[in-house]
């Protein structure tokens, strides 16, 4: 089929989910709040406030392009500053430089985008589910704290160095609350930075923005990286309960077996497999008051291939909590943690945040939140389309992937018309994901 190409005086676009995420914006303080920041002389002409730089960086991370060079072709885009409300749409050397002088004001920016991004998901009638305990009634809000890597190997960028996952890059801290994982803090590290360092004022700082988001209990989860007294204290001075993976250091396997036969409870298994749950309670060093140690022990002298073993293989785990539930219950609560991995593989590799396109580590720490920020809006999005079951997509879903709002949602092809002072998006007759997205801006809009 040979095709005759014209160009067209139509303003056509193909990211009309940028109509979604500028109304999400609107519904905010982001732009006069950024854009009261005092900087050093700016002389660009004509000027350019600091929310035009940031929502034109916002509309380039709903389409995972975190490149400056990227904003070159919507400059002459009427639809993408109209949609994001910018006045004026930067260069690529203009938008570089004034992130770099925004990034220097990090006291400020930070406070803004977290308070921000938290209030806006309290805006709108998306709550935060809870995980519910075995007796049906008692619920908590999952605030879940990991560390995931960010490669950015065979770079000179300021505070890349070797990770714990073997490669060089950075090690970011993330806080991430309901099962939803909406972020609600973050904070970029340099790569060799040990996971627990300054760890404890990080999870202070996350439980207060978790409490002005919900007024569920909390239910504070990490893993044997962070198993400090500090960590416990502060989960205990802030009234939020707990589940924190110990790590075993020098303990010996066949200790905690003997605790296991003398207190703990065997629960059936296989022939020539043994296994204990049972919990002990223990006053941490450096604490006044004694926690829970819930633990779970394995002994096998059978292999799972039937292979008879000389020597008993043994392996445990155990775990700080404050909860009063079945040992069981908390080992899988716990395990449930492991849904972080989900959401450090949307901000990396769905967004495209893994690599940093500034070699400056106060930029790339602006980015970062930038990036959370837009994963929340994303998220919000996502979350509102799953209220009816009006879109293309049958496969019944809790959670929608980021990756699939924007394929869907954002890069959505329309026409742009102006008529009557009022402009209009059309859609095609046969734009599947149409009746959802009209939906969605439609309960945003209210």
């Amino acid at each position: 089929m040979e095709f005759i190409l014209e160009a067209s005086d139509e303003t056509l676009s193909t990211h009309s989910g940028l109509g979604l995420i500028g109304l999400l914006l609107s519904k905010t303080n982001v732009y006069e709040r950024l854009s009261h920041i005092h900087l050093p002389i700016i002389k660009t002409l004509p000027f350019i406030s600091n929310g035009d730089i940031i929502h034109s960086y916002l509309g380039l991370l709903c389409q995972s392009k975190n490149d400056f060079d990227h904003i070159n072709p919507f400059r002459d885009d009427p639809f993408f500053y109209r949609a994001l409300d910018i006045k004026k749409v930067p260069s690529s050397s203009t938008l570089r430089q004034r992130m770099n002088q925004i990034a220097t004001k990090r006291e400020n920016w930070k406070p803004i985008l977290l308070e921000e991004s938290v209030d806006l998901i309290k805006q709108f009638d998306s709550p935060i589910t809870p995980t519910i305990l075995s007796d049906g009634h008692t619920a908590y809000a999952p605030l879940d704290l990991d560390v995931s890597p960010f490669d950015n190997s065979n770079t000179k960028k300021e505070g890349v160095s070797r990770t714990y996952k073997g490669c060089d890059g950075y090690a970011p801290n993330f806080c991430y609350l309901g099962q939803e994982g909406y972020v609600v803090n973050v904070e970029l590290r340099e790569g060799s930075t040990h996971v627990q360092k300054e760890t404890d004022l990080f999870l202070q700082e996350s439980i207060r923005y978790a409490k002005r988001l919900t007024e569920l209990p909390l239910l504070v989860r990490a893993d044997a990286g962070n198993d400090s007294t500090s960590n416990l204290n502060v989960c205990v001075n802030e009234q939020v309960d707990l589940i924190i993976k110990r790590n075993p250091r020098r303990e010996k396997a066949e200790t905690w077996l003997a605790i296991a036969e003398q207190r703990g409870q065997e629960v059936p298994s296989r022939e020539g497999k043994r296994v204990f749950y049972g919990s002990v309670e223990v006053t941490p060093k450096n604490m006044n008051q004694p926690l829970r140690q819930v633990y779970k022990i394995v002994e096998r002298t059978i292999d799972k291939h039937g292979q008879v073993l000389l020597i008993p293989d043994l392996s445990f785990e155990s775990y700080w909590t404050t909860l009063a539930v079945e040992p069981e219950e908390v080992i899988n609560l716990y395990h449930e943690h492991g849904t972080c991995e989900q959401y450090h593989s949307e901000l990396k590799t769905d967004l495209d945040l893994e690599r940093f396109p500034s070699g400056k580590f106060a930029t790339n720490d602006l980015i970062l939140h930038l990036g959370c920020f837009t994963y929340n809006l994303l998220r919000l999005i996502g979350q509102e389309s799953l209220k009816k079951n009006d879109a293309p997509v049958k496969k019944k879903v809790f959670r929608r992937r980021v990756k699939t709002v924007i394929q869907n949602l954002i890069t959505l092809a329309s026409k742009m018309v102006r008529h009557a002072r009022k402009h209009y998006l059309k859609f095609g007759n046969n734009s599947p994901w149409f009746l959802t997205f009209k939906r969605v801006y439609t309960a945003f809009l209210c």
